[in-house]
């Protein structure tokens, strides 16, 4: 249990990646807040690993003012940042509203920046922290039919990328995972907007998307939590400033 002691908190965590994260973090030794917008979601979820349930919504910043205060409150101080909150969804441009971008990036982009600016208002600078933001391989390469959600994905990357550069002399280390396409609800979702939007069948829809991982499966969100668990490791200390993909292959 090599993270015994340590407080981490973890976004979206009531299902998919973020659920994956919080159990191998807790199984470290870690305390796991996690967080989302369902409490009922939360509150079960928890239960398997003794986590601290909070209902925060990532896109308003009075929800995570307050929701960071109230782990802080049970917590005392944050060591690990997981911001994994985060929406996929797609549009053609020429058919798309100034709303869609809105919600797409106040989740994403201005989520990340919410949760980690909070996060790191409990976190002592001169004590070992980490921060990881789950970004995607959209956030490397843009995504076909992706425009709001592969520039989301991008500025995620940046923001932690400078974020390294401010705080290279700290013990505190930032990071950014960028999965493909991941098995999770996400993907029976965009299964049914694809098939609609493209008049094609939902099998055609998910072989599509299956396809676009050069391993052609899609990969497990507890392969995502694997890398997160790693870059938490008292041994990954000069892993900083990086976007890894888990891709399986190159694109």
């Amino acid at each position: 249990m090599t993270l015994s002691g340590k407080k981490a908190v973890v976004t979206g965590g009531g299902t998919g990646i973020g659920l994956a994260i919080a159990h191998r973090l807790a199984a470290e030794g870690c305390k796991v807040a996690i967080t989302g917008r369902r409490l009922d979601v939360l509150k079960k979820a928890s239960e398997a690993f003794g986590g601290l349930p909070i209902k925060m919504d990532v896109s308003q910043e009075a929800s995570v003012v307050g929701g960071m205060q109230a782990i802080a409150d049970q917590f005392g101080n944050i060591h690990i940042c997981i911001a994994n909150a985060g929406i996929a969804e797609g549009q053609n441009i020429r058919n798309s509203s100034f709303e869609f971008w809105r919600r797409v990036m106040s989740v994403n982009l201005d989520g990340a920046y919410l949760t980690i600016r909070e996060a790191m208002r409990h976190m002592p600078v001169t004590e070992w922290g980490r921060v990881i933001a789950i970004s995607s391989i959209a956030g490397i390469r843009g995504l076909k039919g992706a425009h709001a959600y592969s520039a989301s994905k991008h500025g995620v990357i940046g923001m932690v990328r400078a974020l390294s550069c401010d705080h290279t002399k700290m013990p505190i280390t930032f990071n950014a995972i960028c999965p493909g396409y991941v098995d999770t609800d996400i993907i029976t979702q965009n299964t049914d907007s694809i098939a609609s939007r493209t008049q094609i069948s939902p099998e055609e829809a998910l072989a599509m998307m299956v396809g676009m991982n050069p391993h052609g499966r899609l990969i497990t969100t507890d392969e995502v939590a694997e890398a997160v668990a790693w870059i938490c490791a008292p041994s990954s200390d000069s892993y900083d400033g990086q976007a890894l993909e888990i891709s399986g292959g190159n694109f």
